[in-house]
C-alpha cells in the first residue's frame, strides 16, 4: 500500500456504508409477504462491532429499508443508520450527517459501489469500493478492496484503517 494511503488511513474516525453491493452482495430474495432479505458476511459484521467498540463512528446511508437489515445493523452497535433515502438523495443525507457531528471529510471512509454512491464519493472523503463495482466508482476510488460486496470488503477496509492506525490487534492484547 503506498504512503499516502496509509496516511489518509491514519486519519480515519468514521466510516460511512451503503448497505446493498457493499454489506451484502446486491442479491435481494423477494418474498410473497413483500420482503426482501439480504445476506450479510459475519467477519464483516465482526469488523463493524470492532470498530464501534474501539470508538470509531460508523454510519449507514442506504435507500435500502428493511426492518430486518436495521435489527443486524443495531445488533453490531450501529446508531448513525439512515435507510430508506431516496437512491439519488444519499448526498443531502452525508451534508446533514456531518453537520450535525461536526466531523470533516478528512476523517470518513465512504464505501460504496455503484451510482446512488456517486455523489458522496466525488466530496473530500476517502473514497473506498469493493471489488465488483460499478466501473464509474472504480474509477473514483481511493481504495478498492480486493474482496466483492458482501464477501469482506467491509472487514477488509476496517482492517486496513486499524493496521495503519496500529490498532487492529490492541483490543485482542488488551483482553489477555
Amino acid at each position: 500500500m503506498d504512503s499516502t494511503l496509509t496516511d489518509r488511513f491514519r486519519r480515519i474516525t468514521t466510516f460511512i456504508f451503503d448497505i446493498d453491493g457493499v454489506m451484502t452482495d446486491g442479491s435481494v430474495i423477494a418474498l410473497e409477504t413483500g420482503e426482501q432479505p439480504r445476506t450479510f458476511n459475519v467477519r464483516d459484521g465482526y469488523g463493524i462491532n470492532r470498530a464501534v467498540r474501539l470508538g470509531y463512528r460508523v454510519a449507514i446511508i442506504s435507500a435500502q429499508n428493511q426492518v430486518g437489515v436495521r435489527k443486524r445493523l443495531e445488533y453490531l452497535g450501529v446508531t448513525d443508520i439512515f435507510i430508506g433515502t431516496s437512491p439519488d438523495g444519499k448526498l443531502p443525507i452525508f451534508k446533514k450527517y456531518l453537520a450535525e457531528t461536526g466531523i470533516t471529510e478528512d476523517e470518513i471512509v465512504f464505501m460504496g459501489d455503484d451510482l446512488p454512491d456517486y455523489e458522496v464519493m466525488q466530496t473530500g472523503v476517502l473514497k473506498a469500493c469493493p471489488a465488483d463495482s460499478v466501473d464509474e466508482i472504480l474509477e473514483l476510488a481511493d481504495y478498492i478492496s480486493s474482496k466483492n460486496g458482501g464477501h469482506g470488503a467491509v472487514r477488509d477496509l476496517i482492517e486496513q484503517v486499524m493496521k495503519a492506525q496500529g490498532r487492529w490487534m490492541t483490543w485482542f492484547d488488551q483482553a489477555k
